[in-house]
């Protein structure tokens, strides 16, 4: 297992899940996403499914020496992933920053 690869990853993921925690249970976000952010809680959830993916994804690369395994849990890890985003992504404000009508 590489170290200088995993531990810095691990540690990023222990950062979003840190954020994802304050956001379920206090419902506090980051103060660069505060404006956009609609629901912060659902915004902590998907902070915390893409940290456990992120680690997922670590554990399933570094560790099983069986190549199936580790490609599909490597794919699952990406899934997860993915369901993160999208939620964070629901968790937005619906519309842009349209300052006029939009017609000329």
């Amino acid at each position: 297992m590489k170290l200088y690869v995993a531990i810095p990853a691990v540690l990023l993921a222990l950062l979003i899940a840190a954020s994802g925690i304050a956001g379920i249970t206090r419902g506090w976000v980051l103060p660069a996403n505060r404006r956009p952010v609609h629901h912060p809680r659902l915004y902590g959830w998907g902070q915390l499914v893409a940290a456990f993916a992120l680690c997922s994804q670590q554990v399933f690369f570094w560790v099983p020496s069986d190549p199936d395994t580790r490609q599909w849990g490597t794919l699952s890890g990406s899934v997860l992933l993915l369901t993160g985003l999208i939620l964070m992504m629901s968790s937005y404000r619906k519309g842009g920053n349209r300052q006029g009508s939009g017609t000329p």
